[in-house]
């Protein structure tokens, strides 16, 4: 009986092919293609930035986080949306680790508490600033190397010299290959299972 479903399958696939005209382009990737093609860049060496990155997986969300110390002066907090392209996302569930060409985006929202039928607590509201990180160990000395879109979200841009912070920061801070997998919960239990979480220092980091 399978043979037979297996027969009608190939035979409709036959027929569906002969009623497309011939000579037209191949279609273009989808979205899931275009994040498992890694990272893009422009001649020129800048890095462009998706305009899926929003479909990409979700990995985690703070709220008023700051690696340095509190001054006490009251501010209203910022969200911080992290995503991963897809495929390095699937590698990393089955590995602990990250795969060459993984890029996040970082997104960072303002907040409010004000609005609609909302009681208390916070939402998100309007973009402050779209942030990246790409391992690309051909490209960058460090395998690492961080891009600022900025709050016009700036279509590509060069990598941030090597003497800013966030470089050391994430070198000395992240849990995971330069990654701060320690407030990623679903990716660190991960992490932890496969024996890739580094020691970090419970310190205030230097960004």
């Amino acid at each position: 009986m399978k043979y037979l479903l297996v027969a009608g399958a190939l035979a409709l696939t036959a027929a569906v092919q002969a009623q497309q005209p011939s000579g037209l382009a191949a279609p273009k990737p989808g979205n899931e293609e275009r994040a498992a093609a890694g990272p893009q860049f422009t001649a020129g060496g800048e890095l462009i930035r998706p305009s899926d990155f929003r479909e990409w997986m979700f990995v985690t969300s703070g709220l008023g986080m700051t690696y340095n110390q509190p001054t006490g002066a009251a501010r209203t907090p910022n969200f911080t949306n992290v995503y991963v392209n897809p495929s390095s996302y699937r590698a990393f569930m089955k590995t602990g680790q990250w795969p060459d060409k993984t890029m996040f985006i970082l997104e960072v929202r303002a907040s409010t508490s004000e609005g609609s039928i909302n009681k208390g607590g916070h939402f998100q509201q309007n973009l402050v600033v779209v942030e990246a990180s790409v391992k690309d160990e051909a490209r960058f000395p460090g395998k690492w190397a961080y891009f600022d879109f900025g709050r016009d979200m700036k279509p590509q841009v060069a990598a941030l010299p090597r003497t800013e912070r966030c470089y050391a920061c994430h070198t000395d801070n992240g849990a995971v290959d330069n990654t701060f997998v320690q407030f990623y919960p679903t990716l660190l239990e991960v992490a932890t299972k496969m024996g890739t979480v580094k020691p970090v220092s419970s310190a205030p980091a230097a960004h």
